[in-house]
């Protein structure tokens, strides 16, 4: 059985494969398997992977099961007692899967481990080094836009990893379960993550696991999309996870974050995607209160704990954003926390 498990989840995204699968070819690390996922590509990705990159073994669905889809069936198919989540517009370093396994060996009490994902076309950049929760149920990029260097160089504790460059234990995800299907894409790590830290599981940044991101490139062509499944599946990690005292403590920051929020939205053009996705999160709630309520069984990790490793929601800059983007005086753009 090989040490490692990389599952990759393409669509339509061919022109990535050459840099994410010639990357996974010269890892330093050989003790490990490549599974990529296709969700029915219409772009000749098949093809091109089974003539160019035969060691891979290629599954193939006939429809698109999301990010969250095709990862269950790649974690199906894997045999690795460590599960990489690889994004297919990513270039891993030679190192990344070595650094990662190190890191299993040297934090046992880990159940997850973030790399230091930075932008592809601009390699001293961060995209991200994990991400931190807050308070208010949301996400926090750790480093975003900001440029390497030693404060990002140690080892350290964060809340999660980023799905697109992720490796967990599988003796982790036989315990708290592995992504939810019904977030289909987006926050899905953050739903996971917030199982594993409820159970006691810790996540560590492993800064010399290094993966080049193209950070959106797969989800540029259809930002009406993106921000029904970012803004719907913020609430479901939020109600899913979230005690229920720490719930009642953030409706203050929640209402202005949804307020903000649907002007946001409307001034980008998608605020029809917006109010959607609320509505189905009222319309999915008896699913959210059955597995809400399955956690709190297996929760180890009490209140003040959980308190102690959360941020506090920036609401001054977060509304800021929002109402500099109604007003015209910066550049919007689509976030997702």
């Amino acid at each position: 059985m090989p040490e490692a498990s990389v599952i990759i989840v393409n669509w339509n995204g061919k022109r990535f494969l050459e840099a994410c699968l010639t990357a996974m070819r010269r890892q330093t690390f050989r003790d490990f398997e490549t599974i990529l996922v296709d969700n029915g590509s219409q772009d000749g990705s098949v093809e091109y992977v089974r003539t160019n990159f035969p060691e891979v073994n290629l599954v193939t669905l006939t429809d698109n099961r999301g990010f969250c889809g095709g990862n269950i069936v790649g974690y199906e198919q894997a045999r690795g007692q460590l599960i990489f989540l690889l994004n297919n517009d990513t270039e891993p370093d030679e190192h990344w899967l070595e650094e990662i396994y190190r890191a299993s060996q040297g934090y046992p009490r880990a159940g997850s481990f973030a790399s230091k994902m930075l932008f592809f076309d601009d390699r001293k950049r961060i995209d991200n080094c994990g991400f931190a929760g807050t308070k208010a149920g949301t996400s926090v990029d750790l480093g975003r836009d900001e440029q390497d260097g030693p404060a990002w160089s140690e080892p350290r504790k964060v809340f999660g990893a980023c799905g697109g460059a992720a490796a967990y234990r599988r003796s982790m995800l036989e315990d708290i379960g592995f992504l939810d299907p019904e977030f289909f894409m987006t926050f899905e790590d953050l739903d996971l993550s917030f199982r594993g830290q409820l159970q006691g599981y810790e996540c560590v940044l492993i800064p010399r696991a290094i993966v080049y991101h193209r950070m959106g490139a797969t989800r540029k062509k259809n930002p009406a999309q993106d921000v029904f499944f970012s803004q719907r599946n913020i609430e479901l990690a939020y109600l899913k996870n979230m005690p229920l005292g720490m719930i009642l403590g953030s409706l203050p920051h929640r209402l202005v974050y949804e307020l903000g929020g649907a002007a946001y939205f409307t001034k980008l053009g998608v605020g029809t995607a917006f109010f959607k996705a609320k509505m189905d999160v009222i319309r999915r709630l008896p699913s959210v209160l059955r597995k809400r309520k399955e956690l709190r069984r297996k929760r180890i990790l009490a209140n003040e704990q959980l308190r102690s490793i959360l941020l506090q929601y920036r609401l001054r800059s977060k509304w800021k954003k929002f109402s500099s983007a109604w007003s015209g005086t910066s550049e919007p753009a689509l976030p997702n926390s």
